[in-house]
């Protein structure tokens, strides 16, 4: 049996019934990536797809890198068929290209705003629908809530994760006079006691210092998630250069989202009768607009030709340096040979 067969072996069963047990491409669960490279020091790379004509671009980046990659759906519950389309263009790209580095799919961050019945059903259903769809992270957002709405909340919606033993990640609730390290404490600690499995505490930047990172603060959030068995991950919005995402790295993040510049990236490709009637309903809206277009790209004007090169282009030159400021060249042979024989040598 190859090194790819036996990664193959590994993907959850609800990426196997999505794509077919006959699919060559490793849709893995993070889990599994951060358990392979725990020793390596880098930062799991997670970016958006906010217009599917970036996917080849992004895959090719993970391909001329030898990185895992992960690749997230904002918004997955934008309408019931959102999640299928997401991970089935994902899939066809990937296997149009043979591309048979590690990948992860991520939903979400899923916002949630209320610990009501009527809402939680509806995210119920929702994740239902995400987990059916063949993504083996969800991220929920819970900034809205407060510690104990938080942990009710996350308890009553953790069943269709925990019933795939699939991977979940929760963001910080409302910060208290304690500050961020005590929200984060006092979620995991109430998630504890409920024994709901978190693989990751994501923590935006802008709660980690006022423009400049607090390195001392994000390394006191991962001494704090450790000691529950938990991983962090930062949410990073910066359009800045790529290479101050090692700062994350050198204080302990396993994972680093990278949004910032892949919403300008999507924007451009499209023309201005298109482009600015869509920024002026994400101002309204108080969304970015590049996470409106994730939303809404179905039902614009196909992109010629030129601009879906061009998006693909410089997709890939974004994700190229992204990968290499979170040490994830070479990340790829690591984890697979990892995957393949995590008992010794592949020889």
């Amino acid at each position: 049996m190859s090194v790819l067969d036996k990664v193959l072996s590994l993907r959850p069963g609800n990426v196997v019934s999505r794509v077919g047990p006959g699919s060559r491409v490793p849709l893995l669960d993070p889990r599994e990536l951060l358990g392979a490279l725990e020793s390596t020091p880098m930062a799991l790379p997670c970016v958006p797809v906010l217009s599917k004509g970036a996917v080849p671009g992004l895959l090719r980046a993970a391909r001329a890198e030898d990185a895992v990659l992960g690749l997230c759906c904002p918004h997955p519950l934008a309408d019931r068929g959102a999640p299928e389309r997401f991970v089935q263009a994902v899939h066809a790209a990937a296997q149009e290209a043979e591309h048979t580095r590690p990948l992860f799919l991520q939903a979400g961050p899923l916002r949630v705003v209320s610990t009501d019945a009527d809402v939680l059903d509806a995210l119920n259903d929702g994740l239902f629908r995400v987990v059916d769809a063949g993504f083996a992270l969800v991220s929920l957002e819970l900034s809205r809530l407060s510690s104990y709405e938080a942990v009710e909340a996350v308890n009553a919606l953790v069943g269709p994760l925990k019933e795939r033993e699939l991977s979940l990640e929760v963001s910080p609730p409302q910060l208290s006079s304690g500050g961020l390290v005590d929200a984060c404490a006092t979620l995991l600690e109430g998630l504890a006691q409920w024994q709901v499995p978190v693989r990751l505490l994501r923590v935006p930047h802008a709660q980690l210092g006022e423009g400049e990172l607090d390195v001392e603060l994000l390394r006191r959030v991962v001494e704090t998630a450790a000691a529950k068995g938990v991983a962090v991950a930062v949410a990073d919005a910066s359009t800045g250069p790529a290479r101050g995402l090692s700062s994350y790295v050198a204080a302990g993040a396993r994972k680093v989202d990278r949004a910032g510049p892949f919403g300008p990236l999507a924007l451009r490709a499209w023309p201005p009768e298109v482009r600015e009637p869509l920024v002026t309903r994400a101002q309204a809206a108080g969304m970015p607009a590049g996470e409106l277009l994730s939303v809404v790209e179905e039902g614009l004007p196909p992109l010629t030709q030129v601009a879906r090169d061009t998006l693909e282009a410089l997709s890939f030159a974004e994700a190229t340096e992204a990968l290499g400021a979170l040490g994830a060249r070479r990340s790829a042979s690591v984890a697979m040979a990892f995957l393949a024989n995590p008992g010794g040598d592949l020889g």
